[in-house]
């Protein structure tokens, strides 16, 4: 703990530049836009800024990243309280309760209030971030091959599962593609070009990039030449700094949020979105006041953002630890810093630890940039809130073909990147889930990998993949996260708490 101490402390100096501080503002304030403007999503941003990071120290990208994505998952609460248009998916919980407030002429007092919300949340993330990464990281060096093709498996199937939680099967189906994309190419053990086609090109596999750039940012631009939106904000900004007595009233409610976000942005595939939309549900569960939610509760509102923000750092803990994103914008994350030749994973205690602590300080800074500019520039930034969406996107446009140009200077990568805009528009249209594409083409090649690596240690037998202790319980995950899904096993469910409710009553009449 002495030693984490100092690897935190050195990189938190480490930072303390004037080029680097501008760095954090800059790329925070960024991350607000992104986040505020509705459609413009946290992983949008994330995926567009890795592309302008290229030339720049791992370190300062990474942190750069960092900033763009805690910035947009706040961020998007602005639009959701003024316009009732959540800017991320994150957000959707803030505006039950915020856009009421905001109607009733308290919408800056909304604002405070999230900003303070989301500013506690990310504070308890980081403080769990440092707490359990090591941790989780040292657990992990019990890994090997057969380990980690299951938990490749295992990340696709809770992506999909929880991305479209109304039909699961469309987000497996996209997930196992992502998988399927990622085996085009060279394999990395014995050099076997595989469903090239003959094409030199697709030899060199697909590059994750303008794969992604594509997929999340030309894909919106479609969606918006077939959708045309303009929403003006008209609601006016009065205090905005919050009273310390309105924050401790709810001390309980942010500590539990806190805990709740970072728990479950630390689960491989769910997202900032599910652990708002928990805490919100815990809160109302809990309060006092239930009946305010959903007509303008501060108490929901700052378990929603607190929650949200909070999953932020939870989502990083897998990526550092394990190498598996906890959301999609982490899902992005993994893939610069690997870009950048960082190699997150159960090693990373062993070859870097001190990088596990510069991470914590990078949320640290990024936290205390949001919370500054959340609460002096809202006046300012709340007006770009009022640029049409149409205007922007030929910015966005020029974005995502110059960051895939510039990755190896090869046209073939501005056409993936159509490509890829292109199947994440249709995907999008028929409810097909594009994150947990993007997830499998991550893991597609540490599942490939793996995989064959373990046949040859195990000289081409199959039982220990499911016979070793860590193996069986990841198969065990996988298949209750399957079959969670089907009626039988509902009904049987269901059936279990009728048997298990029928047997307390018998026992309180008889007592």
């Amino acid at each position: 703990m002495f030693e984490g101490t100092k690897y935190f402390i050195d990189g938190l100096l480490g930072f303390l530049t004037l080029k680097t501080i501008f760095d954090i503002f800059w790329s925070t304030q960024l991350g607000i836009i992104v986040g505020m403007l509705p459609g413009l999503t946290a992983t949008m941003g994330v995926a567009l800024m890795t592309t302008l990071t290229f030339s720049m120290p791992p370190e300062n990208a990474i942190l750069i990243l960092v900033c763009m994505y805690i910035g947009a998952i706040y961020g998007g609460g602005r639009s959701a309280i003024l316009l009732n248009i959540p800017g991320t998916p994150a957000n959707a919980a803030t505006a039950m309760d915020g856009h009421p407030l905001a109607l009733k002429g308290e919408a800056g007092r909304a604002i405070g209030i999230s900003t303070t919300g989301s500013f506690l949340g990310s504070i308890i993330g980081m403080a769990l971030l440092a707490l359990f990464t090591p941790l989780l990281g040292n657990f992990a060096l019990n890994f090997q091959s057969f380990e980690f093709f299951w938990l490749a498996i295992f990340g696709i199937v809770i992506s999909g599962n929880l991305t479209a939680p109304k039909d699961p099967i469309k987000g497996w189906i996209s997930g196992f593609l992502g998988i399927f994309i990622a085996l085009i190419g060279m394999e990395s053990i014995h050099g076997f070009v595989r469903f090239s086609f003959g094409n030199t090109n697709l030899a060199g596999g697909i590059n994750l990039i303008p794969a992604m750039v594509g997929a999340f940012g030309f894909a919106e631009i479609l969606s918006m030449m077939k959708y045309q939106q303009v929403n003006v904000v008209k609601t006016r900004i009065e205090r905005i700094i919050p009273r310390a007595s309105q924050i401790l009233k709810y001390k309980k409610t942010i500590v539990r949020s806190g805990l709740i976000g970072t728990l479950i942005g630390a689960i491989p595939g769910v997202g900032e979105d599910i652990a708002a939309w928990v805490s919100y549900d815990f809160a109302k569960r809990g309060s006092k006041e239930p009946e305010e939610f959903g007509k303008g509760s501060i108490e929901g509102l700052i378990a929603s953002e607190t929650g949200n923000n909070a999953a932020v750092a939870g989502a990083v803990i897998p990526v550092l630890s394990l190498g598996i994103p906890g959301s999609a914008p982490a899902a992005v994350l993994l893939a610069a810093m690997f870009i950048h030749g960082v190699r997150p994973g159960p090693m990373i205690m062993i070859e870097s630890p001190d990088f596990v602590y510069k991470v914590v300080a990078m949320v640290f800074l990024a936290t205390c940039a949001m919370f500054i500019l959340g609460l002096s520039m809202v006046r300012y930034v709340v007006k770009i809130l009022q640029v049409p969406r149409t205007k922007l996107m030929p910015i966005i446009f020029t974005l995502c073909v110059v960051g895939s140009f510039a990755i190896q200077s090869r046209i073939f990568d501005v056409r993936v990147m159509v490509f890829f805009g292109i199947l994440g528009f249709l995907m999008n249209e028929m409810e097909y889930p594009v994150a947990p594409m993007i997830l499998g083409l991550i893991l597609g090649t540490m599942l490939d990998t793996n995989f064959r690596r373990a046949l040859v240690i195990a000289e081409g037998e199959i039982l220990p993949f499911f016979s070793r202790p860590i193996c069986l319980v990841l198969v065990f995950f996988i298949v209750l996260t399957l079959v969670s899904k089907t009626k039988w096993f509902n009904r049987i469910i269901s059936g279990l708490k009728q048997a298990v409710q029928k047997l307390f009553h018998k026992r309180g009449n008889h007592g």
